[in-house]
């Protein structure tokens, strides 16, 4: 990150706080110098709080701390964008975010999240960790079946028939992934390389 210019703002610059996982953007704050060195060097997300007028970490008093995955300045480097974990909700209303309710859009980066965890705690009662346990061959064979049975419904005419077998393939193929050491996002990296071939 480049150095933050914060004599624009009368020493304040405005801070965009977003999921690292799904990109729901959570909440605009502030901070001034003192609220950014903090936040780097404790890794939870410190604003400088205008009407209380002192510096303010997201979550002293209800647990919901932001945990730092990645700070990063504008190309005028006089706003800042940090990527978090959210320990919880973020709104003082209860809501994922100030912007309104949690968003399906990027769940699948959440969801590769809690596959791994699975995997990683190796919680036994969990069907993602069993299945992964069984090996690379017994989660292609997976994958091929929920494939064939979307095939299926594709043929008939029942949408949310349809809507739950890709959501059982793709679920299954992200354990794929996994077991290879491939992320969604490789894939993603893939698709972004071959479109940009063709422009």
């Amino acid at each position: 990150m480049e150095q933050i210019d914060f004599t624009k703002g009368n020493g304040l610059v405005p801070v965009v706080i977003q999921d690292n996982s799904t990109l729901q953007v959570l909440m605009v704050g502030y901070m001034n110098e003192e609220a950014l060195a903090k936040t780097k060097k404790g890794k939870k997300v410190t604003f400088f709080s205008r009407s209380k007028n002192r510096l303010w970490t997201k979550g002293e008093t209800s647990g919901n701390y932001l945990i730092v995955e990645e700070i990063l300045s504008d190309c005028d480097n006089d706003s800042i964008l940090i990527r978090v974990d959210p320990a919880g909700p973020v709104c003082h209303t209860g809501s994922t975010s100030c912007f309104g309710d949690e968003t399906s859009k990027g769940f699948i980066y959440e969801l590769e999240h809690i596959i791994n965890q699975r995997i990683k705690k190796n919680t036994e009662e969990s069907y993602t960790n069993k299945l992964y346990k069984k090996g690379i061959n017994k989660i292609a064979q997976k994958v091929g079946e929920e494939a064939v049975e979307l095939i299926i419904e594709a043929k008939d005419d029942n949408i949310e028939l349809f809507q739950n077998e890709a959501a059982d393939l793709l679920y299954h193929f992200l354990i794929l992934l996994k077991s290879k050491n491939v992320t969604f996002s490789n894939i993603e990296y893939v698709l972004k390389k071959r479109h940009e071939k063709k422009k």
